[in-house]
């Protein structure tokens, strides 16, 4: 089936079709900024306009980074605290919704690094803050959130993420250290067997990824900064074939 996907970050909304055959883009992906401020109303239209640039009618899922369940927002870190309390399915007409780093998890589990992996697996994206996604034999364990436990009185998002690398005018290899301090303390937490790295930065892992050292195998996410669009085109094609035959599709057209 292909599907509309649609990652909504704190400084880009990105979107492209998806073959959720495949995991595979089939047009080439398209970026808007992210509005500031990142208000429900302007980043709808952003999605919108991501929808006309595709002219797309079929079904489309979103991304959002925070916590999200059955659709609703419950957390909202990275965008503006009016999201909280918000149905974003109803916001994006009837789009499926689900948290970002659970989108690239589920993502890099199906066509990537996790696949066909046992075990506990962490996937973490590195942008704007940290998203977590936590799989355990396969299966999510939805909304984790832990970019924002506490570091040295911080949450760690503030010391570790890809915007705190800009922010600090830090080097590959000072930011790699504290990544590294990050992940010790996720691999003491939760012992994984594996840990996938994504977000924009996995594009240059070579330039950092060396500097850090656990026992826990560490990977580069193989789907990188596409992993997100392709898990909400992944659950929007699983709400299409659960939905009741025949219904119809919400219109993406206003």
């Amino acid at each position: 089936m292909n599907v509309l996907g649609i990652d909504i970050g704190g400084s880009g909304i990105k979107g492209a079709p998806v073959d959720t055959t495949a995991g595979k883009l089939i047009e080439e992906r398209h970026r808007i900024p992210t509005p500031n401020p990142a208000k429900p109303g302007p980043v709808a239209e952003v999605v919108r306009e991501l929808v006309g640039h595709f002219s797309w009618t079929g079904p489309v899922g979103v991304t959002f980074p925070g916590v999200v369940r059955d659709g609703v927002i419950k957390t909202a870190a990275n965008v503006h605290d009016s999201w909280i309390g918000v149905d974003a399915g109803e916001l994006f007409d009837g789009a499926a919704v689900l948290n970002d780093a659970d989108a690239a998890g589920i993502a890099e589990m199906t066509f990537g690094e996790g696949r066909e992996r046992r075990g506990t697996v962490l996937v973490l994206t590195f942008g704007t803050g940290i998203g977590s996604a936590l799989f355990v034999d396969g299966v999510l364990v939805p909304n984790t959130e832990f970019g924002h436990l506490e570091l040295h009185g911080k949450e760690a998002e503030r010391r570790a993420s890809d915007r705190a690398r800009e922010e600090h005018d830090l080097s590959w290899q000072k930011w790699a250290e504290r990544v590294e301090e990050y992940l010790k303390h996720m691999e003491m937490l939760l012992s994984p067997s594996l840990i996938v790295v994504g977000g924009g930065v996995s594009k240059k892992a070579d330039k950092w990824l060396p500097h850090v050292r656990l026992d826990t195998p560490v990977v580069p996410a193989a789907l990188q900064n596409e992993a997100g669009i392709v898990g909400a085109a992944q659950m929007a094609a699983l709400a299409a074939s659960a939905a009741p035959h025949g219904a119809d599709v919400p219109p993406r057209d206003r």
